[in-house]
């Protein structure tokens, strides 16, 4: 790595942990409902939308309560989505008369925004109107996130009262997280990315003249516009001339902001954050990179805040990190090293210095390796999905990190909320080990950890991996899905287990060479993203309230401190061993074979 790639990695992780606190302590004041200044401010529109609902703030929800209401206003998410998508055609903002779209896609895109997913099997600019791409999928960027954010902080009063019936309420959790965290945080960042060069506007697509016209061949129609056939019965073939282009423009800024904060990742456009009207400069990249990691790291610190020891929430964010680094430095070092067969292939001067900078395919030039490699490991943390680079071009191993990453149960800091109860939840195993090795019931924050919570934490820890392998096992043995693949042997079982991966883990991301629109994989993949949202969320909350109901245990000789050092790799490695045990034998059959297969030049 050069001087200018540590300087890049220094400032970007030194202004992400810089703001951890500012913003952890604000999110905590919110969440406790402390003085505010946007409270003040924003008061009369929140009693509005209490009163517009019929909902009393000032009554809270035991946990029951509480996860039928995120259920319920979740599955709205979900049928809202997909009839909007399916009667697209009839409404208005719709400038390329775009037709509606097909059941099994709409299923899938609507169980994917609406579980904080944002896979996508459609490219944006040719599937979606300007209405749906702001009713329908920036509205459950929005109300997504909140959901996350509000289970999360359920959770972390479920840990930090005592002897208590009730974890707060859904409804208020919800509207705060939105109202006074992601929409001004969103505000800002849209008008930010604007002064970049990301494209906000409602004018319908802009053709423009080309630089260098082209001529093409292209099959020759009669008047009706079927096909004329030569002697042979094949199609005779005529020249054409490329002398425009068409430029997808829309309400882009607004979205794309929203998707990096709430973890969501769900482009505006196709190619996603590599395209230049998403992440137009640098600058819009590095703003881009910090917004999705910004909400997961602070949470740690309003963890702390909440359960009053910010030691704690440190110790969380340590062991996230103390994951994160070695697997940034594994996939950008991957990518820097480039293909090795090249060195050792027959070719001319030109072709090596192709690979002179390290593995540049599928990467945008304004970007670079680092901030590829960067982005990407980031994405697959966070479980946000974004991409400013193409996951299927990199290196075995370089492709093997960000899959890991999601393979780890989106933990490491994770989407927003979700990641930081997941982790809690490991968290609770770890104490749970320590516990067994010095033979006495394992606490944590005070609270001991018994049966039912281990019960509720094997569901959350063991659900995520039986959807992803499960789902690629299906898809191994699905011809239409085998027929969708780009590539086959170890690379085409990696592109499987990468996109099942992303979707039982509400990632998002894809290794783009599998074509994921057709109807098995949009279901199965439909389904397997709302499994691992809401049977993860609903266990959670069951831990919460069980938690809430036990007195504080003093902490005593025997007593694990939670927020030393031996405690952060203790938490570290029951997260890395539980995903190896998980995932090895499949990553075996995938991107580990193909390294070994890329040395072999086979």
């Amino acid at each position: 790595m050069t001087a200018n790639s540590y300087l890049q990695l220094t400032l970007y992780f030194g202004v992400l942990f810089a703001l951890v606190k500012p913003v952890g302590a604000y999110m905590a004041r919110v969440y406790e409902d402390r003085p505010i200044l946007l409270r003040r401010i924003l008061w009369p529109v929140e009693r509005m939308m209490y009163r517009a609902a019929g909902i009393r703030p000032d009554v809270e929800m035991d946990w029951r309560s509480y996860a039928l209401a995120m259920l319920a206003f979740s599955m709205f998410g979900v049928l809202s989505v997909y009839l909007l998508q399916r009667v697209q055609g009839w409404l208005p903002l719709n400038p390329e008369n775009l037709n509606a779209v097909a059941p099994h896609l709409a299923f899938n895109t609507a169980a994917s925004f609406a579980s904080n997913t944002n896979w996508q099997s459609y490219g944006g600019e040719t599937t979606l109107s300007y209405l749906m791409q702001m009713l329908a999928l920036t509205v459950q960027n929005f109300v997504s996130a909140a959901t996350g954010m509000a289970c999360l902080v359920a959770v972390v009063r479920g840990i930090a009262r005592r002897s208590a019936q009730t974890i707060g309420n859904f409804w208020v959790d919800l509207v705060r997280s939105a109202l006074y965290i992601l929409l001004p945080l969103s505000l800002a960042g849209a008008v930010l990315l604007v002064s970049q060069g990301v494209v906000q506007t409602f004018q319908p697509y802009v053709k423009v003249q080309v630089l260098q016209p082209t001529t093409y061949e292209e099959p020759a129609t009669d008047e009706k516009g079927q096909p004329v056939l030569d002697e042979k019965g094949q199609p005779k073939m005529r020249q054409a001339a490329l002398k425009e282009q068409v430029l997808a423009v829309g309400p882009a800024a607004s979205q794309i902001i929203i998707k990096q904060l709430g973890t969501n990742g769900g482009g505006f456009f196709n190619v996603n954050s590599a395209h230049p009207f998403e992440n137009p400069t640098p600058l819009s990249n590095f703003l881009e990179m910090l917004a999705i990691l910004l909400i997961p790291a602070a949470l740690c610190y309003t963890f702390g805040v909440m359960v009053k020891d910010t030691r704690q929430g440190w110790a969380i964010l340590a062991a996230m990190t103390l994951i994160f680094v070695p697997l940034l430095a594994l996939s950008v070092g991957s990518e820097q090293a480039g293909n090795p067969a090249f060195a050792k292939a027959d070719l001319d001067v030109a072709a090596n210095e192709l690979q002179s900078g390290g593995n540049m395919e599928g990467k945008e030039v304004r970007f670079g390796i680092v901030n590829s490699g960067l982005w990407a490991t980031a994405t697959t943390a966070a479980s946000n999905g974004s991409v400013n680079s193409m996951h299927d071009s990199y290196t075995p191993l370089g492709g093997l990190a960000p899959m890991w990453l999601m393979q780890l149960g989106e933990v490491v800091y994770g989407g927003v909320g979700s990641g930081l109860y997941g982790m809690l939840v490991f968290a609770i195993v770890a104490v749970f080990v320590a516990g067994l090795m010095v033979g006495r019931t394992p606490e944590y924050l005070g609270k001991k950890i018994e049966a039912y919570e281990m019960k509720m934490a094997a569901l959350v820890v063991l659900i995520p991996p039986m959807l992803v392998l499960v789902g690629t096992a299906a898809a191994v043995l699905s011809p239409s899905a085998l027929a969708s693949l780009q590539d086959k042997g170890a690379h085409g079982f990696s592109e499987i287990l990468y996109a099942y991966s992303s979707m039982g883990n509400n990632n998002g991301s894809a290794f783009a060479g599998y074509n994921a629109n057709i109807p098995f994989v949009n279901t199965t993949g439909g389904l397997a993203m709302l499994f691992s949202r809401f049977w993860l969320a609903v266990p959670m909350l069951a831990i919460a309230g069980s938690l809430a109901r036990k007195k504080l245990v003093p902490p005593g000789a025997g007593t694990l401190p939670t927020h030393t050092p031996l405690f952060v790799v203790l938490l570290a490695g029951t997260v890395i061993l539980v995903g190896a045990l998980t995932f090895i034998p499949a990553l075996a059959l995938g991107p580990i074979v193909e390294h070994l297969q890329m040395l072999a030049m086979k």
